[in-house]
């Protein structure tokens, strides 16, 4: 069976070298750690997980918390692609995933026993209900978190710029000459829904627009039969907005579709703009304008505040806010006539 010692002849490293860039010390070069995995790899070395975590005092696990609320999942896109941000990094520095409940073993417990249990060495959440007990008790305890699509100064927070991303989307839609204005909302009981109304409310009365109450529409759950659904309600107005910001892109897909549907042509008698760049906007017929979340850095950035923070390096809790961006495509135009 291969060991250290194998891998440190074969790479001309001593077996203190191997062994410290197998546990991610700080003081062994990227260079060399890659070559010493890469021997390893070759010669079929698997570090042995048992002693590993005797070695170091930790398991090289981090807890995800996912409860969400639209019925989505993971399967949404936006989820989707920051956990998989987020596992990219903590992979290459050693650690695995473990998606935590409040169940252990088929019984009701909580999200700190689980955590105890399965002896995680931090968690990253992804959550709809920040004010239940049982996450209030981890949020409180010694387990070092960090939370994604949210902002509180009790841990590290990632989130995108929500509130600028709504105004940025009414500064695109007046710049096309749009002065009716609708909003697809996510809702006031989300975080980034409720930042995101409130940055379309700020913006149209910055511009001197009139919002009245029928232009702003819940779109729960942000999905595409939500979007659908709203998006009736504001043709049925006997003065039809002439563009609308939906807080999500699956909500613009479901409002666009509504509009064929009434028979009426997007963006020739009504613009529909999204918030997101999932992969399938650029994909769509028309292609839509959004507002891109840079999924990517949230990740990532979630990932390096977390494991410094795993490694005491991270001792002033951070708020990354990280900026967003109006993509142009083909869902938007100037209005060919007021309504």
């Amino acid at each position: 069976m291969t060991t250290i010692y194998d891998i440190a002849k074969r790479t001309g490293y001593s077996p203190t070298t191997v062994s410290k860039a197998f546990n991610n010390y700080s003081d062994v070069r990227e260079k060399t750690r890659q070559e010493i995995f890469r021997v390893a790899q070759e010669m079929g070395y698997l570090p042995n997980s048992h002693a590993r975590t005797l070695t170091t005092k930790k398991s090289w696990t981090i807890g995800v918390l996912f409860v969400e609320n639209t019925g989505f999942g993971i399967r949404h896109p936006f989820f989707s692609a920051v956990i998989e941000s987020f596992k990219k990094v903590a992979v290459e520095k050693g650690y695995a995933l473990m998606f935590i409940s409040k169940d252990v073993g088929g019984k009701q417990s909580g999200y700190l026993e689980n955590c105890r249990i399965r002896g995680v060495d931090g968690v990253v959440v992804f959550l709809s209900d920040y004010e239940d007990p049982y996450f209030r008790e981890l949020l409180e305890s010694d387990i070092p978190t960090v939370i994604v699509d949210f902002e509180t100064s009790e841990t590290h927070t990632v989130c995108s710029d929500n509130t600028a991303g709504a105004q940025l989307a009414v500064e695109y839609l007046a710049s096309l000459g749009h002065r009716k204005i609708a909003h697809i909302s996510g809702g006031m009981n989300t975080f980034p829904g409720k930042m995101r109304e409130l940055g379309y409310k700020t913006a149209m009365k910055q511009r001197g627009f009139k919002v009245p109450k029928s232009y702003v529409v819940n779109g729960a759950f942000y999905s595409r039969e939500s979007g659908y659904k709203a998006m009736l309600e504001l043709l049925k107005l006997p003065e039809r907005p002439t563009a609308v910001f939906a807080s999500g892109d699956l909500l613009a897909l479901g409002a666009i579709m509504a509009v064929k549907d009434s028979g009426l042509s997007v963006p020739m008698d009504i613009s529909v703009m999204g918030y997101d760049d999932i992969d399938l906007a650029e994909y769509v017929s028309p292609a839509l304008t959004t507002v891109r979340q840079d999924t990517e850095l949230l990740g990532s950035r979630a990932a390096d505040i977390l494991l410094a923070s795993i490694e005491g390096k991270a001792l002033d809790k951070e708020a990354i806010l990280v900026p967003v961006e109006v993509v142009e495509r083909e869902s938007c135009a100037s209005p060919v006539s007021a309504n």
